[in-house]
């Protein structure tokens, strides 16, 4: 078996670190017509930053020798996001979404939601009422971040038991495909992407006879200099950040909870002194990124890496989790250390399509992490490694079963 089917094995899940470190061995690795998987810290940036390589998912040729190959391009009943467009829709649709949510339009939405966040993470806690056996995704990882979300689009939180079923079902859309039907994996995903447009459709409609003090309302009526958003487009734009506000989130927070659980040390510093969470969230992004790799770019030219010509036309995989622990650009990369000086991370990507959401997951992962730390008494896991998704791209623990031996108030 080829090391991309390797990294790719659910097997290998719990660990595909190992695999990672042999990846690196050959920077720019190629196998018959399959993608070009660059693995290393310095291309892996070069190439985010390069005009060159587009994440228009309609200049994608798909491969069956791509094992992350997708058919999304062909008949999605939705056009692509800002996030699979490239300049200049690209750079236009991120403006306009980013007028009501950060600066410098809205400098200080993020920055006011701290009490409420706060107030959610807590109210979670104060909801387990089985000390002895906690699922963290279930009762805290997964609910916060869905609140979260739904509270800034102006989703109402009653109808979040729908979306979970179709965020569920398109983050499955992003798993690779072995032996399965891809063209029914497609249609399933395609059914679900649907279904949740014409739930936001209807929501949009609503707002623009009625706005309300929320995300969604602003996107279906705001004018700025950039003009105003079709109907279509503030649809692509609500479903894209419903479902990547809370799922790479969800991966964060898990992650980081089972980190700190392994390095009870560093747990004990985190809940001595909360403020430590911020470097604590920047390691993590670092050592248990929950975007693993970026697949499904391509190449508008040939471009040279490490004497590789990658040929125009090429399918293209970023391994971020790869790049963060090379070691020739971190010093013990794969030693969980918050006390290092320099942590320039891929966790959120780099460029233009550095994640959207970065300033608002990072104050949900640092208030939930030390909430956590503060509030559990003598936290253990009871199962490690814990059971994994399926996703190879948005890597985390399915389940987090922890025990402690009460809660804190």
């Amino acid at each position: 078996m080829d090391i991309l089917r390797q990294i790719i094995d659910h097997a290998n899940r719990a660990n595909p670190y190992p695999l990672y470190e042999q990846l690196r061995k050959t920077p720019v690795y190629h196998e018959a017509d399959g993608p070009y998987v660059v693995s290393t810290y310095y291309d892996i940036q070069s190439l985010l930053h390069d005009p060159r390589v587009s994440s228009d998912v309609r200049n994608l040729k798909s491969s069956a020798a791509d094992p992350l190959a997708s058919d999304e391009q062909e008949g999605s009943t939705l056009p692509p996001s800002f996030l699979r467009l490239d300049p200049p829709e690209h750079d236009r649709l991120r403006r306009m979404t980013n007028r009501p949510f950060g600066p410098p339009h809205s400098p200080r939405r993020i920055y006011d939601m701290h009490d409420d966040l706060k107030g959610i993470v807590s109210g979670l806690i104060d909801g387990i009422d089985a000390p002895d056996r906690i699922d963290l995704v279930e009762q805290v990882s997964y609910p916060f971040p869905v609140t979260v979300i739904c509270r800034l689009l102006g989703v109402p939180r009653e109808d979040e038991r729908r979306f979970h079923t179709w965020a569920d079902t398109l983050a499955a859309s992003l798993d690779p495909v072995m032996d399965a039907d891809r063209e029914e994996r497609d249609k399933i995903a395609q059914n679900a992407r649907t279904e949740l447009g014409m739930y936001l459709a209807g929501l949009i409609e609503e707002r623009r006879k009625k706005p309300a003090d929320d995300m969604l309302s602003e996107l279906a009526t705001s004018h700025g200099p950039d003009g105003a958003m079709t109907t279509m487009e503030a649809l692509t734009t609500s479903v894209l950040l419903l479902i990547a506000g809370h799922e790479t989130t969800v991966n964060l927070i898990t992650n980081g909870m089972l980190t700190l659980l392994r390095n009870p040390d560093v747990l004990q510093r985190l809940r001595e002194d909360p403020k430590l969470s911020v470097p604590i969230v920047e390691e993590l992004l670092r050592f248990e990124p929950p975007v693993q790799l970026v697949p499904q770019r391509s190449t508008l030219a040939d471009i040279e890496v490490r004497g590789v010509t990658i040929p125009k036309g090429a399918s293209l995989w970023l391994v971020l989790a790869a790049g963060n622990r090379d070691p020739d650009r971190f010093e013990h990369p794969d030693r969980f250390d918050p006390d290092r000086g320099d942590i320039q991370h891929l966790g959120f990507g780099s460029g233009i399509h550095s994640c959207f959401g970065a300033p608002l997951a990072r104050l949900e992962a640092q208030l939930a992490l030390s909430e956590l730390a503060r509030r559990l008494e003598n936290p253990r896991l009871l199962e490690d490694p814990p059971p994994y998704r399926q996703s190879a791209v948005l890597r985390g623990p399915r389940h987090l079963a922890v025990a402690c031996d009460g809660i804190r108030p």
